[in-house]
C-alpha cells in the first residue's frame, strides 16, 4: 500500500470536482479587447481557481460545461477533464 502524506489536507488533494462556475468579461482600455475570466467552484467551495481565457476558449468551454455533467480539475496541472465513462463502456 503506498504511503500516504498524513494529514490529508485541502492543499494536498490535487483533483476536484466542478460543482458550480461563472463567466465574466472584464472591459479592457478603451480601443483594445476585453478579458474572459472563467471562476471554477471545486468540491462545493473547498477550492477556487480562476482561468483567463480568450474569446475562443471561452465560448468552447461553455459548450463543453453546458453539456457534460460531471467535470473534474486538476489543481496541481490546471487541467479541466469533462465526463467520466465507466470502464468497458
Amino acid at each position: 500500500m503506498p504511503e500516504v502524506p498524513q494529514p490529508v489536507t485541502d492543499n494536498s488533494v490535487k483533483v476536484r470536482q466542478l460543482t458550480h462556475y461563472q463567466f465574466s468579461w472584464v472591459a479592457g482600455e478603451p480601443g483594445k479587447p476585453g478579458t474572459y475570466t472563467l471562476q471554477l467552484v471545486l468540491d462545493e467551495g473547498a477550492w477556487e481557481e480562476v482561468l483567463t481565457l480568450d474569446p475562443d476558449d471561452a465560448d468552447n468551454l461553455q459548450d463543453l460545461l453546458t453539456n457534460t455533467e460531471t467535470v473534474h480539475y486538476d489543481v496541481e496541472r490546471r487541467v479541466l477533464m469533462f465526463g467520466v465513462t465507466k470502464t468497458g463502456s
